[in-house]
């Protein structure tokens, strides 16, 4: 991928599926097909050939994303920073067009000096975030709380450089330093399992469940077990940043319903 001087971006890979799981180290823009319940299971490994430093405000993603108003959409990606800092793995959910479920890490350890896997979980019952097989982040379906789930809208896998110098350092107060450009990243061992959507159906029968599901499908069930769980939360005590569900602030009217089941 190369964002040059003028902002232009060139994407490398699109590929349209219906549930994945997937492993990056830059920031790429993954869109994901879901229109029913299967799961994405897809791998990116990807390591900037450039250090992030010099990227400073720009931003690496990786996220799925559906089309229209009220999109779906599961974004994983890092934000530039200055020579110095630590560097931050920002990621949110949307559904429905809703977002503002951001939840940001420090990483332990340097993520410009080798490819690291980074991987999206995306199944009916919820979605874990996974840095070299380690978790980070889970959001749960709690439709039964009125929490849209994203579940119902197809989505495409991308992968992208752009440029967020408007929030990304410093809410917005570093810019990006255009005298370095181009900016390039690279990813490698992309590895999808997912309910492919094609000509308006679905690789996976309809009445797929979990108990139905095939091995080569466990990921349609799958949960985190004990010793995950511990991880989870090692890596949320010491490595989060921010989480919405903290941010009383920005929500004075009440947090998120989701936020009570956390």
């Amino acid at each position: 991928m190369i964002l040059t001087s003028h902002g232009e971006m060139a994407v490398v890979k699109s590929s349209t599926i219906e549930r994945f799981s997937l492993s990056p180290s830059i920031k790429l823009l993954v869109l994901v097909s879901n229109p029913r319940m299967s799961i994405f299971s897809a791998r990116l490994i990807c390591n900037s050939s450039l250090s992030l430093e010099t990227l400073l405000a720009q931003s690496l993603p990786i996220y799925l994303s559906s089309k229209g108003s009220t999109w779906d959409e599961i974004d994983f990606e890092f934000l530039g920073n200055l020579s110095g800092d630590p560097y931050i793995l920002h990621t949110n959910v949307f559904s429905q067009g809703k977002g503002n479920r951001e939840q940001q890490f420090y990483l332990w350890f340097d993520p410009t000096a080798d490819f690291h896997t980074y991987s999206i979980l995306w199944n009916p019952q919820r979605i874990i975030f996974s840095v070299n097989g380690t978790p980070i982040r889970e959001f749960k379906n709690m439709e039964s709380l009125g929490v849209p789930f994203p579940k119902n809208q197809p989505m495409r896998i991308y992968s992208s450089l752009w440029n967020a110098d408007d929030w990304a350092i410093r809410g917005g107060l570093v810019k990006t330093d255009w005298t370095q450009a181009p900016f390039t990243a690279s990813y490698r061992n992309f590895n999808a399992d997912a309910c492919v959507w094609s000509n308006g159906a679905s690789s996976c029968k309809s009445n797929t469940s979990p108990s139905s599901a095939s091995t080569n499908r466990a990921w349609f069930s799958q949960e985190m077990d004990s010793a995950k769980q511990q991880r989870l939360q090692w890596v949320q005590k010491n490595y989060m940043i921010y989480n919405y569900c903290n941010d009383a602030k920005r929500f004075p009217q009440g947090l998120p319903p989701e936020c009570n089941m956390s």
